[in-house]
């Protein structure tokens, strides 16, 4: 292993890498052996959200070099499956990261150099926009040059195809092919004619956001609760005019942002971590939502695609929900005013991830609507889309990671579009004179009490990595027969694409893609779910559990109740 980082580190000294790239890789090599082997152990590859990782030099890091094989592999790629066109065109759209508009226009460079048209996005737009953009010009493909809600070290690099949605089989494997096929770097064309660059500007946001008005389905309740007290914050990030431009075309009137963190900065100089399921990253915007009393508590990543909200309690206290309770809030929303204005006609569908809650499938049931489970990741949902396009009706799309979409006109999912519904949801409890938390507590009543928790263990690096294999090794090879003196009465295996049934043994074939996922299915209902990250050095544990809720006195009472089955879960897999 060693002599092999070596021989990387060694051409990395010399040839056409820049001179201050060629000195820190020499410091790595006469000084910090530990760091060298990080840097260059392995290339950089396509997972769930594509090419990510912490920035610094060497095959294993964010560069200028990482992100100009990438790209110039990438245009091999379509240079070959779209030689039937005359001119083949890409969108590019980056978030606030340090580097991003670097790797922007470098990537932009080279495309233009491969005789491939570029739509550049003049400063930093949300992910959904160029996921739209796509669309709008007629792109073939498109990149955004983001590492979503990882902290400030990292940056990442996701691929888009001509559909709008995030590369996936056979193209993300065929692209790394053809990525590893290139051995030097005088191999990328770094320097592209500017006149194959086409900037683009505000005029792309006004129809983006107008679509995203044309999914309003109450105009006149809006109009009655425009000015319901909206706290919103960008994180730093490109959700910065978008959201509250979108939030102002549907109708509302009284919103408020955070001043400090409305500056674009790939520090994030106000959080320790820019991402919105983490509690401390809200934590300004709750201040300030406390001190005028807000209705709704709003946030969104570094890439504006994804959103973490807080609402008021019952007790006029605001608290934060996850992913899967707002997912169910806004999808039974858009579902119940569809019947209500009469838009359903029995062809419509919603799609989830399989780490998603199970609520979401009782609240289609109950509406006769398709629910699609797919893989971890938002471009398994635009898949479906696509394979539906023409043919049935797509509502919305949820995972439990804070990531939500409507309509059909972007294929990944959006935060600056969720904002606007998330508060159109609110603003229609309100109209009952209710809060969202209230809303919930009635869909607990109805459905059952779904109750979602995720823990995460991380493992930085190579050693890590390598426990994480482990774990997962002895999960599948070795099951559990019981969980919390719960028996496991199902397995789904999605690697090995098969479900076991342990009381009967029959095994059944899952119509999915083979993913590192196992699911663990419990007599008294429950569901836990591992996975290792496809973007980040962890392992993740879902863990879902059900309690019948009778009323609303009762709520806190079942609310500890499946708190505690799930640590006695998290304490029987002796992970805690």
């Amino acid at each position: 292993m060693l002599s092999t980082v070596k021989a990387k580190a060694e051409e990395w000294m010399q040839g056409s890498f820049d001179s201050d790239t060629r000195a820190q890789v020499k410091e790595l090599y006469d000084h910090n052996e530990k760091e060298l082997v990080e840097s260059f152990y392995r290339d950089l590859e396509f997972g769930t959200g594509g090419l990510r990782g912490l920035m610094g030099v060497g095959t294993n890091r964010m560069n200028r070099y990482t992100v100009g094989m990438a790209t110039q592999g990438l245009c091999n790629y379509m240079l070959k499956e779209f030689s039937s066109l005359e001119q083949i065109k890409v969108a590019i759209a980056h978030d606030s990261r340090n580097n991003s508009r670097l790797f922007a226009e470098t990537s932009a460079k080279i495309f233009a150099a491969n005789n491939i048209k570029v739509y550049l996005f003049d400063s930093l737009r949300p992910t959904p926009e160029l996921s739209f953009a796509i669309r709008h010009f007629g792109c073939q493909g498109g990149i955004v040059i983001t590492a979503s809600h990882n902290p400030k070290e990292y940056n990442g690099y996701k691929v888009y195809w001509d559909d709008g949605g995030q590369i996936i089989a056979p193209h993300d494997k065929q692209i790394i092919q053809e990525v590893q096929q290139i051995k030097e770097i005088e191999e990328v064309k770094f320097e592209g004619a500017q006149a194959e660059i086409q900037a683009v500007g505000n005029e792309v946001d006004e129809i983006y956001t107008d679509k995203i008005k044309s999914l309003s389905l109450s105009s006149e309740m809006i109009s009655r609760n425009h000015d319901m007290k909206i706290v919103y914050t960008p994180i730093h990030g490109s959700g910065v005019d978008l959201v509250p431009m979108a939030l102002k075309k549907l109708g509302f009137t009284n919103i408020h942002t955070i001043e400090e963190q409305n500056a674009s900065d790939g520090n994030f100089p106000t959080v320790k971590s820019p991402n919105p399921e983490e509690p401390a990253a809200l934590a300004m915007a709750l201040d300030k939502a406390k001190e005028i009393d807000a209705d709704i508590v709003m946030g969104t990543d570094p890439d504006a695609d994804r959103v973490g909200i807080a609402v008021k309690n019952p007790a006029g206290e605001l608290v934060l929900l996850n992913g899967n309770q707002t997912g169910v809030l806004l999808i039974n929303y858009l579902i119940s005013q569809w019947q209500a204005n009469n838009k359903l006609s029995g062809n419509e569908y919603i799609v989830k991830t399989i780490v998603t809650t199970e609520m979401l499938s009782q609240i289609a049931d109950e509406y006769k609507i398709r629910v699609y489970d797919v893989l971890t990741g938002f471009k398994y949902i635009a898949d479906i889309m696509k394979r539906n396009d023409g043919s049935k009706t797509f509502i919305a799309g949820a995972e439990e990671s804070y990531g939500y979409l409507a309509g059909d006109f972007v294929r990944d999912k959006d935060a600056v579009m969720s904002c606007a519904l998330i508060a159109e949801t609110a603003a229609w409890a309100r109209d009952q004179g209710k809060t969202l938390y209230n809303i919930l507590i009635d869909l607990y009543i109805k459905y059952g009490y779904y109750k979602e928790s995720l823990m995460s263990i991380t493992r930085q690096g190579k050693e890590g990595a390598e426990e994480i294999r482990s774990m997962m090794e002895n999960f599948r090879n070795t099951p559990p027969e019981s969980i919390n003196n719960s028996d496991v009465m199902l397995i789904h295996d999605y690697q090995k694409q098969q479900t076991v049934d342990m009381v009967s043994q029959l095994r059944y074939d899952i119509n999915l893609p083979p993913s590192n996922v196992l699911q663990f299915v419990l007599k008294d209902g429950s569901k836990i779910s591992v996975r290792p990250s496809g973007t980040e050095p962890k392992i993740k544990f879902y863990f879902g559990v059900i309690g019948d809720l009778k009323n609303k006195k009762d709520f806190e009472r079942v609310s500890n109740e499946l708190d505690e089955r799930i640590e006695n879960i998290k304490k029987s897999l002796k992970i805690i």
